[in-house]
Formats: structure tokens, sequence, C-alpha cells
């Protein structure tokens, strides 16, 4: 598999933020969000080849036992399967951040899926003919209702402007089954003024509709920094 970065800090997004984890970074994704925080594993990925073996003996050498798999897309790969097993055995905690487009069986405690809406779709200027690729690739409902019928789960959407209400209601929609109490509405931004300005009018869209409210912790505790 090729990783991008291995590194402990806490889980700073979701049910789960607080939590001491070690954070798997996989490179390369099937998308290419506008609004990607994490573009040395998506827009332009590297890292090195490492396997399965080496990433479980590299991931137990670090204190949390709580293991956090992303990207870039973490199913993209078909050593994940492999690796969630490893790490079960281990006794990891898995957590799995995925955009939710790949279905695999796999081993996961925790299936943090966040759907993209068009707000994610990149300029043709930016992208080229990667906007064409990501907008038929974004949404794929069918498989995130296969998703959370068979894992614990949180649904996080990246929310820009209120507008993207309706779209992520729409989506809900066309699912088989969900849990409401189990979505999340996080702000776009990756600095905090940016995360505070639209936080004072998200925070009461979430209250209307039965939602969560997804703070981005790790920005304010960290700044948007690699490595945390």
């Amino acid at each position: 598999m090729q990783i991008s970065e291995i590194y402990s800090s806490k889980q700073g997004e979701g049910r789960l933020t607080g939590q001491p984890s070690v954070f798997i970074r996989t490179s390369g994704c099937n998308l290419r969000c506008s609004f990607c925080d994490t573009p040395f594993a998506s827009w332009d990925p590297s890292g090195v080849e490492m396997s399965v073996a080496e990433i479980v003996q590299k991931a137990s050498s670090e204190e949390p036992r709580h293991a956090v798999i992303t990207g870039g897309e973490p199913m993209l790969p078909r050593e994940i399967v492999q690796l969630t097993t490893a790490l079960k055995k281990e006794r990891f905690h898995i957590t799995i951040e995925t955009a939710g487009t790949i279905f695999r069986d796999l081993a996961c405690d925790l299936m943090s899926i966040s759907p993209k809406m068009s707000n994610s779709t990149p300029t043709l200027e930016r992208a080229g003919q990667w906007q064409r690729k990501h907008e038929q690739a974004r949404l794929r409902p069918d498989v995130v209702s296969q998703l959370i019928g068979k894992h614990e789960y949180q649904l996080k959407f990246v929310v820009a402007e209120s507008g993207d209400l309706d779209e992520i209601l729409e989506f809900l929609d066309s699912l088989a089954d969900f849990d409401r109490s189990k979505v999340l509405l996080m702000p776009e931004g990756v600095d905090q003024a940016e995360l505070q300005s639209r936080e004072h009018w998200l925070l009461p869209l979430c209250e209307q509709h039965g939602f969560s409210f997804c703070p981005r912790m790790h920005i304010q505790w960290y700044g948007n920094k690699r490595g945390t």
C-alpha cells in the first residue's frame, strides 16, 4: 500500500473527538474535492510503499490503541481488507474515514462516511478532466447504504453555505435507511476564523433538523498542519 503518513494525535472530528489515535493515511484518491485539505494524498498523491506487516508494526509502536485509517480514499487499495484484519488481531479500535464511494467487506468499528455534495466539485480550470471524473464518482447512495447497513457509522457532511442543506436532505432521502442522530454537519474551512463564521448559522440548522454539529477541533488545537 502507498502510505502518506502514520502519526499519533487526537481525533478532531466526529463522535470520537478528543480520542488519542494513531492515524494511518493512505495515498491516492478517486476524487478531487475543491476543499481538500490533504492534497498530498489526493491531488498530488505521494508516499512510500509499505506492506501490511510494516504498517501494523509502525502503528503498534505508537501508544494509542485507536487506529484511524484515512486518506486520500482508504477504501481504494484492496490491501485495506488485510490491514483491518491485522489491526483487529492487535486489538485496535478501527475508524475508517471514507467518502462512501467504494464498498469493501472489512473489519471496522466506526465507519465515518463523508458523502461529497456539489460544493466539493472542483473548477474545470483547476482540475481539467478530473472535474468530470469527480462529478461522476462523488455520490454513491447504494454504497453508503451498504456501509451503514454493515457497520456502526456516522454520516459527516461538509457545509459551505446554508443552501447546501437542501442537497444533503435530498441525499439522505435516497438512502435505504439511516439514523438521524448519526448525521453530522461540519463547517467547511481550514482556519478558525473561517470555521467560526459558518458556525453561527450552521448550529441552528443542526438543531432544527435533529443533526449534530461537528466542529473541526484539530484546526483549533493545531492549525491546518500536516501530521496533526
